[in-house]
């Protein structure tokens, strides 16, 4: 099963623009890193992370109606990640259900749970 954490590096890739690298899923290359860094510490906090990750919902959500539907996120997104992250299966993933997941990919990835990735 692809992770979550992989849909994650993805929305990183097409919010940011960069361009297609090979890469461990979940794993982000120096220039996201970079980008996420908003204060220069060479990590990425969690603050960072969800303020980057909340500026990412409202790109992806082209209609603006506070819900991503399964056009808007088909080529970051499975189906089975798209019903994953749809936690109440109304068929759309609002912005709580979208930072839910990606928080928790946070934590995940968040291997000596400092709070920051490296």
């Amino acid at each position: 099963m692809k992770t979550l954490a992989f849909a994650t590096t993805l929305i990183l890739c097409q919010c940011l623009g960069a361009a297609a690298q090979q890469q461990q899923p979940g794993s982000m290359y120096q220039g996201q890193m970079d980008r996420l860094d908003g204060n220069a510490s060479k990590t990425v906090d969690r603050s960072e992370y969800e303020t980057f990750m909340g500026t990412a919902f409202g790109s992806l959500d082209k209609n603006k109606d506070g819900s991503l539907q399964s056009d808007e996120t088909v080529q970051i997104l499975t189906v089975e990640q798209f019903s994953l992250t749809d936690a109440n299966h109304n068929g759309g993933i609002s912005r709580s259900e979208f930072m839910q997941r990606v928080m928790a990919d946070f934590a995940t990835a968040d291997h000596d749970r400092n709070g920051n990735l490296q």
